[in-house]
C-alpha cells in the first residue's frame, strides 16, 4: 500500500509569530501559534491535500536564534521515528529563519532515511497583513508529497534549497535564502514542483587524526544520545586580528567544557591574519582540531599547491562548526 501520510513538526519561529499590531513585522514574538493552527487553513485552498493524511506535532515553540542541542536531538528522534513508521511518506518542519540552515545541515548529516524532510519558515509573522508563512508551508507540503523529493531540503519563497548549500543571505526580505553558486534544487509554482537538479547526499568530512567521518552511519547514535557535544567555537580573521581570543578560549573555565575544536572564518579565499596563526599553532599543539572556512557568502576555498594549514573545508563557518563537533563525538 502506498504511503500517504505526512508528519508536520513545529518548532516555533517567525512563521508561528504574533505581534500586537498587525502591520508590525519586526516587534513580534516568535513561536506563539501552534503548528496545528498553521496547518488548518491550507486544506481549504489545496484540493490535493484531501488525498493525504496529516499529523501535526509540536516539538518546540521557540525563537530559532535560541535553537539548542536538546531541541535538535528531539527533532532528529521524531524524524527517525517517522522514518520507521511504514505509513509516513515525508516530514515537514516549521522553523525560524535565523538558524534554519544549521538545523537543516545537522539533520542532513545524521539522518539515514532517504524520505523527504522539508524545512520551511517565514520572514513575516503569522499576524502580518500579508504573511508569507502560509504559502511557504503550502509549498513545503507540495515538495514533501512530490514523488521526486528525497533527503533534507529547505523551501522558502517558492524556491527549494539543499541542506548543504542553503544560507540566509538577507536580513529582512521574504526571499531571504540563497543556494549560492550551486543554485536551487527546484521551484514551486502553484503547487507544481519544477526540479533543476537532484538533492546531493550529505558531505562526508574526515577529521585528521580521527577515525570517524561525518555521516549518518558514523554519528547518529552519538549525536542524539550524548548530553553535551564537544565544544567547538568559531573565530573570525579580520584586519587587526591577533591571537588573544584563541588564547582566552584555551584557558580552563570552571564548569565549562574545554575547547576541542576551532573553526576559523578566514578572509577572502580562506586567508588567516599572520598575527592569528601562532595562536592557532598553540591550539593545535594542545590537541585542538582547527578547520579553516571563509567568511565570504559565496564560493569555496581554493588552495594552491603544497600543504596549507589550517585545513580548508567546503562549508560555511556555521556548518563547519556542526560538522567538526559531530566528527569529534567519536
Amino acid at each position: 500500500m502506498e504511503k500517504k501520510k505526512v508528519l508536520i513538526l513545529g518548532t516555533g519561529g517567525t512563521i508561528a509569530g504574533k505581534a500586537t499590531v498587525a502591520g508590525d513585522n519586526v516587534g513580534y514574538k516568535a513561536g506563539e501559534v501552534p503548528v496545528q493552527e498553521l496547518l488548518a487553513p491550507l486544506a481549504k485552498v489545496a484540493s490535493w491535500m484531501s488525498d493525504w493524511q496529516w499529523e501535526a506535532r509540536q516539538v518546540a515553540q521557540l525563537d530559532s536564534k535560541d535553537m539548542d542541542l536538546a531541541t535538535w536531538r528531539a527533532l532528529a528522534q521524531a524524524v527517525v521515528a517517522a522514518g520507521n513508521d511504514p505509513d509516513v511518506a515525508a516530514v515537514v518542519i516549521t522553523h525560524g529563519t535565523d538558524t534554519l540552515e544549521e538545523t537543516a545541515f545537522f539533520l542532513s548529516l545524521v539522518l539515514q532515511s532517504s524520505n523527504p524532510v522539508v524545512l520551511t519558515c517565514a520572514m513575516r509573522p503569522a499576524s502580518a497583513l500579508v504573511p508569507d508563512g502560509p504559502q511557504n508551508l503550502l509549498d513545503a507540503l507540495a515538495v514533501a508529497t512530490n514523488p521526486h523529493a528525497q533527503g533534507v531540503c529547505v523551501v522558502a519563497a517558492g524556491t527549494v534549497h539543499s541542506a548543504q548549500s542553503v544560507a540566509k543571505a538577507h536580513t529582512y526580505r521574504v526571499d531571504a535564502f540563497s543556494s549560492g553558486d550551486s543554485g536551487p534544487l527546484a521551484s514551486v509554482e502553484e503547487g507544481r514542483v519544477r526540479w533543476f537538479r537532484a538533492n546531493p547526499s550529505a558531505q562526508r568530512l574526515t577529521v585528521a587524526g580521527n577515525e570517524s567521518d561525518v555521516g549518518p552511519d558514523a554519528v547518529w547514535q552519538r549525536a542524539v544520545t550524548t548530553a553535551a557535544w564537544p565544544r567547538v567555537e568559531m573565530i573570525t580573521s579580520h584586519a587587526g586580528a591577533d591571537g588573544a581570543l584563541v588564547h582566552a578560549l584555551l584557558q580552563p573555565v570552571p564548569g565549562v567544557s574545554p575547547v576541542v575544536g576551532l573553526v576559523v572564518a578566514g578572509t577572502g579565499n580562506g586567508t588567516v591574519h599572520a598575527s592569528l596563526l601562532p595562536a592557532l599553532d598553540t591550539a593545535r599543539a594542545q590537541g585542538v582540531v582547527v578547520w579553516r572556512s571563509t567568511r565570504c557568502a559565496f564560493g569555496q576555498i581554493v588552495d594552491g599547491p603544497g600543504t596549507v594549514w589550517p585545513p580548508a573545508v567546503p562549508l560555511s563557518p556555521v556548518k563547519a562548526r556542526i560538522a567538526l563537533a559531530l566528527a569529534l563525538l567519536s
